[in-house]
């Protein structure tokens, strides 16, 4: 299957080509044609790292009408990151189409930046909901004439406590617009949103965990003591050579210590939790990305939009409390195609844990040593 038998303009599928997106991912390839020929409420449930931005950005951009000057399209996204990243990829996908306006507002910008920058044409709107709404009550942003509101990591956001701010912009826009929402899981409080705002003719696409990401990730396991788990975890860095991954935890605290630990032992290491400003946030991610950096040790709130292509490998230094946690965490790696690394640094008593993960998200954990 090629983007063009998926009804992909020529156009477009020059920039995908640019960008060496050439074979449609599962998500892709079922939910392209459906968005791009029915005005329709849609639920894609992937995995993180499958390829939904194009699933989505691709039918978005083909709907807008560069002609006409008013915000057609909203995408609503976890973080600042995450939503960087959508603007930056829909912008790279029309570098040889009419010229589509994307604009991407969050937190930890100064507001008046941003309500400059709406004032230029703006087609699609990527939005942390936070933001949005302080945007909207300044009236610096109007929503009233959008076709399409995206919901991407849905299950993120909610996750996140935005909740309020999302039943606000859907109560906001309802009436006119179609929902297409994007989730890795579908948690009971998803579910509720999708009873209030979503029709009940959506059409439910699910890329089956078995046929997605997790092929690419080999998911391992360690039993050892709690106090032997910094020399596991060295152990296992040294087998990585000059690898990147990013190592889980799941307090703020152990984070902290853990990065000051691997310091001492001469790693190039950042370190992500939530009590960090958006600028120190933004220096680690930007060390990360740039390479300066081999590791990052985060905190599973932290890591939330996270998207670094090229990580060979994961480690949960402790298991995180919910099972979609782990969905999250390991997608980091074994991105678009490309394997990697999930492991995990278990105690025996963690045990049944490991198992609940096999049976409840179908994967196979291999014991190493």
């Amino acid at each position: 299957m090629t983007f063009l038998e998926l009804g992909v303009s020529k156009d477009l599928n020059k920039g995908l080509k640019e960008m060496g997106i050439i074979t449609p991912t599962k998500i892709q390839e079922q939910a392209i044609p459906v968005l791009m020929n029915q005005q329709t409420d849609f639920i894609g449930k992937a995995q993180t790292g499958t390829g939904k931005t194009a699933a989505f950005g691709i039918p978005l951009l083909s709907m807008v009408d560069p002609d006409k000057n008013h915000v057609q399209a909203l995408i609503l996204s976890p973080t600042r990151e995450l939503g960087q990243q959508i603007a930056k990829q829909l912008f790279k996908f029309t570098k040889y189409t009419d010229k589509i306006f994307t604009e991407s507002v969050y937190g930890g910008e100064k507001i008046e930046i941003q309500i400059a920058r709406l004032k230029r044409p703006t087609h699609i709107v990527v939005a942390t909901p936070g933001r949005l709404i302080d945007l909207i009550e300044r009236k610096a942003v109007d929503i009233s004439k959008i076709g399409t509101i995206v919901m991407d990591e849905a299950d993120e956001m909610l996750s996140m406590g935005f909740k309020k701010d999302l039943t606000t912009i859907l109560n906001t826009t309802k009436g006119h617009r179609n929902v297409w929402l994007f989730s890795a899981t579908i948690p009971s409080s998803l579910n509720e949103i999708i009873a209030n705002y979503v029709s009940n003719k959506a059409i439910h696409i699910t890329v089956d965990k078995n046929d997605s990401v997790n092929k690419g990730i080999d998911h391992q396991f360690v039993i050892g003591e709690e106090v032997h788990k910094l020399d596991t975890l060295t152990y296992f860095l040294k087998s990585q050579k000059n690898s990147r991954g990013i190592i889980f935890t799941k307090t703020k605290v152990a984070a902290r210590t853990l990065s000051k630990q691997l310091k001492a032992k001469n790693y190039e290491v950042g370190l992500l939790e939530g009590e960090m400003t958006q600028k120190d946030r933004d220096k680690v991610m930007r060390a990360f990305r740039n390479k300066t950096l081999q590791l990052l040790v985060s905190t599973d709130v932290a890591a939330r939009g996270i998207d670094v292509a090229n990580l060979a490998f994961v480690v949960h230094y402790q298991l995180p409390d919910q099972i979609e946690y782990y969905t999250h965490r390991s997608g980091r790696t074994a991105r678009a195609g490309k394997t990697g690394v999930s492991l995990a640094l278990v105690t025996k008593s963690e045990l049944g844990t490991v198992k609940e993960l096999e049976r409840e998200l179908g994967i196979r954990f291999n014991q190493i040593r």
